[in-house]
């Protein structure tokens, strides 16, 4: 499962680059479905930061990987 979701990650990163952030994976918890990220650069302290982390990275992650259940910030 950490493979798929370092994937998608890695499909996400320009997507946030675009406004000068970026997303790190920080650990894949594959007995609870817990992923949890870093928001980093224009995102680490964007007032919208938990938008993006909802909207775009949860969202893609669990698109694309069904057995995640939730995507954190850590």
């Amino acid at each position: 499962m950490k493979d798929k979701v370092a994937k998608v990650i890695e499909k996400i990163k320009p997507i946030l680059a675009a406004d000068g952030g970026s997303v790190e994976l920080v650990a894949v918890d594959e007995k609870s479905g817990v992923v949890t990220v870093r928001l980093t650069g224009a995102c680490g302290c964007c007032p919208h930061a938990a938008m993006t982390l909802k909207g775009v990275v949860e969202r893609m992650v669990r698109e694309a990987v069904p057995e995640v259940k939730e995507v954190t910030v850590g």
